[in-house]
Formats: structure tokens, sequence, C-alpha cells
């Protein structure tokens, strides 16, 4: 039998060498050494992240489909842009060093560094979702939106958006809500599964796992920006204070809605280019999984 260190995956020591190596050279090293040390870094945080995963419940987002874990740091880039321009009127949040660069620098190098951010949610609220502590949420209150409840969320949806977009000193907040609004009653209508999908049969899980997974994610987006140079500062009306890190502690809410994006976000943009996701997103780990997955996991695995 395999000892514990021989069953991780190679992609595991891989991801372990890339944080060894860029966190203390992001923390201590010139400018022009990390200005390009982000996205290794997070590349090794998923790496690490799903090879947790795997050794937990024997598959994960990419031992089930390389393809398709490849195309999460694809689509991550136009979403995280897509905040980045709702930013330019909300100014949340500003990069200093970024004056450093030219707009074609600029816009490879933040490109590269927005790869990681679907792979590294998803990936975490995998790895949350493996935690025995959902049973109880396993049977919820039952939460199933009609037709009609779905018709307004979506409107609300559009309606947040301009509030946050006229308004943005009062209406901040809802760049974190907005956008899930508008994509989750979209969801529901094309047919793809949504966490409503999970919620009208009272089984919240797949929340939790999210909401878990991203707060792991946001605890180390924050803590290695800290010391790091280039960095994020934020700047974020009437909640400026109580900082863990350079984020105020009631800024770390934001990342809960925003996990709900992100999943919503992933779930229309696959079936848009035709990348079937039945089976891919295993928020939460079933009683039966580890056996059957295992096998087929270790095959591929090599």
């Amino acid at each position: 039998m395999k000892s514990f260190l021989e069953q991780v995956p190679l992609r595991g020591w891989l991801g372990l060498a890339l944080i060894l190596v860029f966190w203390p050279l992001n923390w201590l090293g010139p400018p022009v050494l990390t200005q390009w040390g982000f996205f290794p870094l997070w590349l090794g945080y998923c790496l690490v992240v799903d090879s947790l995963v795997f050794l937990r419940k024997g598959s994960s987002l990419y031992s089930r489909s390389r393809k398709k874990y490849l195309a999460l740091f694809l689509i991550s880039i136009p979403l995280w842009w897509l905040f980045e321009a709702l930013n330019v009127r909300l100014q949340n949040w500003f990069y200093l060093g970024r004056d450093t660069y030219s707009p074609l620098e600029y816009g490879l190098m933040a490109s590269l560094s927005f790869s990681t951010v679907i792979p590294a949610v998803l990936g975490s609220a995998e790895l949350a979702g493996t935690f025995d502590i959902w049973s109880s949420w396993k049977k919820g209150p039952v939460f199933a939106p009609g037709r009609v409840q779905e018709a307004a969320v979506f409107l609300l949806g559009w309606v947040s958006l301009a509030a946050m977009l006229l308004w943005p000193r009062y209406f901040f907040p809802l760049v974190w809500l907005s956008v899930y609004f508008i994509l989750e009653p979209v969801n529901r209508w094309l047919g793809h599964t949504t966490l409503v999908s999970w919620t009208e049969k009272g089984d919240w899980r797949p929340l939790g796992a999210l909401f878990l997974g991203v707060l792991i994610t946001g605890f180390f987006w924050e803590m290695w920006n800290f010391y790091s140079y280039p960095k994020w500062v934020y700047s974020v009306p009437y909640v400026d204070f109580g900082h863990l890190f350079e984020m105020p502690l009631l800024g770390y809410g934001g990342y809960l809605p925003f996990s709900l994006e992100i999943y919503a976000f992933t779930r229309l943009v696959f079936s848009l280019v035709g990348l079937k996701s039945a089976g891919y997103f295993q928020l939460v780990k079933e009683g039966s999984e580890r056996s059957s997955a295992s096998s087929k996991a270790s095959r591929s695995e090599g």
C-alpha cells in the first residue's frame, strides 16, 4: 500500500514547489521579479488544493477533465475584467505600482493573474465540501422560487447594477450581488444545474462549501498581497476600519456572494462554449463517491 507521500499527485508537488519559491519572492524580491510572481504563486495554490481534493475523495477538477480545468483559467480572465470595469466607477480598490507598466504590459500581467480566480475558488470550495461538517445542511429549509420570483430576481439584478453605477458611494456592495441576480435566473431558464437546484430539495451543502471555500481563498489572497509589490489596496466607504491585511474585516463579507457569481458564471459560460458540465462540478462529497471515483482517478493518474 502506498504511503501518503507516494499518493500525492505530481501536480501537488509542483504546486508546493511554486508556492515555496514565489511566496518569499513576492514578499522579499525586487519589483522587477515580483511583478510576474502572482500567477505562479496562485497556480501553485490551485494545484495544491486540487491535489488535496484528489487525496480526500479520489477525484478533482483536474483529474475529472484536464480540458475543462484549463477552461476554468481561460474564462476566469473575462470574469475579473468585468469587475475591473465596474471598479472604474466604484473606485473600491487600486493597484500600487500599476503606473510602472505600459498598457500592454499591464494588460498581459493582469490577465495572467486574473486567470487563477475561478480555479482557486472552485477548487477551494470542492475541498471545503469534503469536510465532515455539512450533514445538517443536507436537510435544510426548502427554497424553490417559481418563474415569477425568478423574473423578479432577474429584474432586481439589473436595478441593482444601475443603482451601483449611478450612486456608487451608497450601493457599492451590490457589485457582489447584481451579477449573480442576473445570471442565476438565466441559468435556470436554460435548464442548467444551479444552486437553487439544490436548495429546492432542501440541500444547502453546495452553498456552504462555496462560502467556506471562497473565505479560505480570500484569506490567502489578502495575506499574500499584504507584503507584495505590486499590490492592491482598498478604499471602501463606511467600512474602511478593522483591517485584516489590506481588507477591512466587513469587506470579507463580499467574498460570499462573489462565490455565487463565480459558480453561476462558470455554469453559463461552459454551456455557451459547448463544454458539458454534468458531473464535472462536485461541490459536495457523497458517501459512496470515494470508492467509485478513486479507482477511476487512480487510472487517470497513472
